[in-house]
């Protein structure tokens, strides 16, 4: 909707003789990105909380080993598959399969516009998940040892 409106709003957008306003789009997807991340992150907090009090210490070890094992082949996977992606960009440009204006080129840069955020973005962050998950769990362990249903 913000984008319409300063088409609609703003004179000489479309021709290219204003500049558009990004502040105001950058601010509207950063409130949603970080509205949309509270419950994901309330997920991995809570969760070894409640898997600690619940089932016990045998289960909080089992969900921390399980996150650690599934998140560190994600990590890996996007890792690899994002620089495949680039490469094959890259690759594609240097002539390879057409270059650049072919169709392989127009889906290598789809590829690396998803690429990019996997390898850059979305692999580490999956580092600060398991850290995240450790760190409550060591923090609350004791809390977690006292009140746990199963002992």
């Amino acid at each position: 909707m913000e984008v319409r409106r300063q088409f609609k709003e703003i004179k000489g957008l479309m021709e290219g003789k204003e500049k558009p306003d990004y502040a105001n789009c950058v601010t509207i997807v950063t409130k949603s990105a970080q509205k949309e991340m509270i419950a994901p992150s309330l997920l991995a907090i809570l969760a070894p909380i409640v898997v600690g009090i619940l089932m016990g210490i045998e289960a909080e070890v089992g969900l921390l080993v399980g996150a650690l094992i599934s998140c560190f082949v994600l990590a890996i996977m996007m890792a690899n598959s994002g620089g495949a992606w680039d490469n094959a960009k890259k690759y594609i440009e240097s002539g390879a399969e057409g270059g650049k204006g072919s169709d392989s080129h127009k889906a290598a840069v789809v590829g690396d516009t998803v690429g990019d955020p996997f390898k850059d973005t979305a692999g580490p962050s999956l580092n600060i998940l398991i850290k995240l998950m450790s760190m409550v769990s060591i923090v609350f362990a004791s809390f977690i040892m006292a009140n746990s249903f199963f002992k």
